[in-house]
């Protein structure tokens, strides 16, 4: 099952390390089969206020993200990341390709109380 990593970043000025950060960044993730699925594109919020930048890199699971995420590769660039950009960032599987939602509709029906 594919899961991905996701960033919510805020603005942050332009950094000779955001841009080295940037640069690095791909190789760490390419030996778990890391991609870049959303980078430096613009988001249209619908709902809600949604300040900054959203990245997703895919991965083809779960234990690949986490590898990545704790690699030494990756923990050696994140600060060029974090001492400068505030943000929220998750790992998080996906659902298989035939997933129904019906399913947790039903299982949350159920378990409303009774009228």
């Amino acid at each position: 099952m594919p899961a991905y990593a996701i960033a919510h970043l805020q603005e942050a000025a332009p950094h000779p390390d955001i841009a080295e950060y940037i640069e690095r960044v791909p190789a760490t993730f390419a030996p778990y089969g890391g991609r870049f699925l959303v980078h430096a594109t613009q988001h249209e919020v619908k709902e809600g206020s949604w300040p900054g930048h959203v990245v997703v890199i895919g991965f083809p699971g779960i234990a690949e993200a986490r590898s990545w995420w704790d690699s030494p590769a990756y923990r050696e660039i994140a600060p060029l990341r974090s001492r400068h950009i505030e943000g929220d960032i998750i790992l998080v599987e996906g659902v298989p390709e035939d997933y129904d939602p019906t399913a947790t509709a039903k299982a949350m029906r159920e378990a409303l109380p009774a009228d």
